[in-house]
């Protein structure tokens, strides 16, 4: 069966630390882009962060940017996304998604793709 789950979140004071996982099964993840996105409650769907296939290139959004860092194991068949100084407007159900492309930029997430389930983080004190 194909499908990515991801884990990892949880609930964490302001200026703490989470690493969300993105597992892949039944296919490999070493040709697709992977995004995380986060969906918060009365808020678009957000696209956080993005690593490509080809070249490992890396992409952020400008509300995460230099806290977040996104991260590729081929040999786990894993994509980490290290979130560090978290705010309570990270607060989100965090998905995980593949595009079978090679670069972020060419990256669409739309038919083709394979969606997690989410995890929910919660930044609060």
């Amino acid at each position: 069966q194909v499908q990515v789950a991801e884990s990892g979140g949880g609930s964490v004071q302001p200026g703490g630390s989470l690493r969300l996982s993105c597992a892949a099964s039944g296919f490999s993840l070493d040709y697709h882009v992977i995004g995380w996105f986060r969906k918060a409650p009365g808020k678009d769907r957000e696209r956080v962060s993005c690593i490509s296939s080809i070249d490992g290139s890396t992409q952020y959004a400008d509300s995460v940017k230099g806290r977040f860092t996104i991260s590729r194991d081929n040999a786990e068949n894993t994509v980490y996304l290290q979130m560090d100084s978290l705010k309570p407007e990270d607060t989100a159900v965090y998905y995980c998604a593949t595009d079978p492309t090679r670069l972020c930029s060419g990256a669409y997430f739309g038919a083709g793709s394979h969606w997690g389930q989410g995890t929910q983080v919660t930044v609060s004190s």
